[in-house]
């Protein structure tokens, strides 16, 4: 039995180490978001400390996931209200960072591993050379020509990479990256 000073608090601070990462994962599972879930499942602990009394000899683990479901049930029906109006919504306008975004992603696709793989590295994590083959396991010139060849292998099979839609720029104005090398 717990000594009467600290009110069982020994008692639930082992409970939620030892149920906290599968409290967590169940609170994910319900709701799809990592920030949300962390955010319910501390209000359930929160709750839980509160009633730690009444709800230790029993099981607190389902009482923790009955306050997770019903947590996260009462926060999509707060978000889910419908607003209803005379007019229909506005049209979307055309995305062009949409469109080449999924250009880039296809082209990407058609790319060996290792060419994606520098590429991603050099240009979307904005490693250095040397960084990227110490990642890769290879040479900065084995970095240097993936590069090239991927740049090349880019321009070739999406072209409407190096052009920009908006008005005024001229090829020579682009900062795409894919001038590097041309």
């Amino acid at each position: 039995m717990a000594p009467a000073g600290n009110d069982g608090r020994d008692g639930y601070l082992a409970f939620v180490e030892s149920h906290q990462h599968r409290l967590l994962r169940a609170a994910y599972l319900i709701c799809g978001n990592r920030h949300q879930a962390e955010d319910l499942l501390q209000d359930a602990l929160l709750k839980l400390a509160l009633r730690w009394a009444s709800v230790r000899d029993g099981d607190p683990s389902a009482y923790v996931r009955a306050i997770l479901y019903r947590d996260a049930v009462s926060w999509w029906r707060r978000r889910r209200r419908e607003w209803l109006s005379a007019a229909p919504p506005e049209q979307i306008a055309h995305d062009r960072d949409g469109a080449l975004r999924l250009t880039l992603h296809d082209a990407l696709g058609l790319l060996p591993p290792r060419q994606r793989a520098v590429l991603v590295l050099r240009y979307y994590e904005d490693l250095t050379e040397v960084a990227t083959a110490e990642a890769l396991g290879v040479t900065v010139g084995t970095v240097k020509s993936q590069c090239h060849a991927a740049l090349r292998r880019l321009r070739e099979v999406a072209p409407d990479l190096a052009r920009d839609a908006r008005p005024g720029q001229g090829p020579a104005d682009l900062a795409t990256g894919l001038e590097v090398n041309p």
